[in-house]
């Protein structure tokens, strides 16, 4: 049985994506299930090599952390040319997440700075690699007759994405608190190795865009090609701001958290398990935004893809006022509850949907046919770049004498400051920016 390589003449959804729904979901529930105990794992149950316990201060787990996300954000670049330029990317995909199984497997055996090293690194290279494929493969999926259904389905996409990171992030923290870290890494490494046995089994319903080969290379340095690099570049410069905040809540929100009273409805929440709200909002307001404000604000303004991007990086830069807030209030010797927390995550969630939905889409749609794949990594780059700059900046931050220079509610405001006035900046150059729509088939 050979496989399809371009999509179908239908007006209905490829066989396919149901395939990927699933996948994403299995595999988003392992990266996040893993992520979520990370810097908890690091600074309360990282093991030296003599078996006694060693585990890192706050700001250097901070500053590995996004180290981390950082790499897993660069490594798309090596997804992307290999799945347009050498294997296609189906096989990219599968074969990366042999690669990802295998960082799974390195986390759960060993708790050592060894065994976390060498876990986080295939987990960089195996998670990274496959994220512009996959993102890509659902476009390549549609054709001219259906592709009026790429957005629901991005949104359904998105929601496989938020479904998985909500019951791994309930997950994963209640396991390493009662089992440790071997099963609570070691669950997540399971679901992975369910997602790729998922994707394997689509392999014929899916549309197997053949890679480009040279014809890659030479669409990249074409006077079109460059001009697409050169306008996405600008936007990704910006939206990684954004990421440089939104990442922190699986940093600096979850060590703040550990200073609040996080009693909710008669249980208490662990400071990690706090991070389930954003998938669980996400699940609510893709079908809110898609359906009721978007259409409400368009018929006031001419809701541009830009200027929800614009709107998007507003609300981030509220929610971190919300946390510089209740940061204040932990400094002066206060217990906030987490409402402080549930409130900020609600207006980050909001600024999440407007930011990354919409530039998954912008994306993908703005992308050469050659180069689907490549763009998504760019886009990528961005979440890489804003991870960068805050694990630079807590290493920076640390002094000598083993004080911070932003202590406390400082180092919120700061990020405050930063993502408003970029804000500011973005809606005053969105007018500028043109786009055009390029689909498969």
């Amino acid at each position: 049985m050979s496989y399809l390589t371009r999509p179908l003449d239908q007006k209905g959804m490829p066989a396919g994506i149901p395939y990927i729904i699933g996948n994403e979901a299995a595999e988003r529930f392992s990266f996040y299930g893993m992520r979520t105990i990370l810097v908890v794992f690091m600074t309360q149950y990282l093991m030296g090599a003599g078996g006694v316990l060693d585990p890192m201060s706050d700001e250097d787990a901070k500053g590995w952390y996004h180290l981390f996300v950082s790499a897993v954000y660069f490594t798309p670049l090596l997804g992307a040319i290999l799945a347009d330029v050498w294997w296609g990317k189906y096989k990219t995909i599968l074969l990366l997440s042999l690669v990802y199984c295998g960082g799974h497997l390195a986390l759960a055996l060993d708790d050592t700075r060894l065994g976390l090293a060498l876990g986080l690194g295939l987990i960089a290279l195996g998670a990274g690699g496959i994220k512009p494929c996959v993102s890509a493969h659902v476009g390549d999926q549609f054709g001219h007759s259906n592709h009026g259904l790429i957005s629901r389905t991005f949104g359904w996409f998105y929601m496989a994405i938020n479904v998985g990171a909500f019951a791994s992030t309930l997950l994963t923290p209640w396991l390493l608190k009662h089992y440790g870290p071997h099963w609570a890494f070691g669950v997540p490494g399971m679901l992975m190795a369910l997602a790729t046995l998922m994707f394997w089994a689509g392999r014929y319903k899916f549309v197997h865009v053949p890679p480009s080969g040279k014809a890659f290379l030479k669409e990249a340095f074409s006077g079109e090609s460059l001009r697409i690099f050169g306008r996405l570049g600008m936007i990704y410069v910006f939206i990684a701001v954004f990421w440089a905040l939104y990442d922190q809540t699986g940093s600096s929100w979850v060590l703040q958290a550990e200073k609040m009273d996080r009693h909710l409805l008669g249980f208490e929440l662990l400071p990690s398990q706090i991070q389930a709200v954003n998938p669980l909002l996400i699940i609510v307001l893709i079908p809110l935004f898609s359906y009721v404000i978007y259409p409400a604000l368009g018929k006031l303004i001419r809701l541009t893809p830009m200027r929800k991007v614009a709107m998007g990086f507003g609300l981030a830069a509220a929610a971190f006022a919300i946390s510089s807030l209740a940061q204040e209030r932990i400094d002066t010797g206060g217990t906030p509850g987490v409402s402080w927390q549930l409130l900020a995550y609600l207006v980050l969630t909001c600024g999440e949907v407007m930011v990354s939905i919409t530039a998954l889409e912008y994306s993908y749609t703005q992308a050469p046919r050659a180069m689907k794949s490549f763009i998504m990594a760019l886009f990528m780059l961005s979440v890489s770049l804003g991870n960068i700059f805050t694990s630079m900046l807590n290493f920076f931050i640390q002094n000598e004498d083993g004080t911070v220079m932003l202590e406390g509610a400082q180092y919120y405001w700061f990020f405050t400051i930063l993502m408003a006035v970029t804000a500011v900046i973005f809606a005053a150059v969105t007018p500028f920016i043109k786009d055009r729509t390029i689909l498969q088939g």
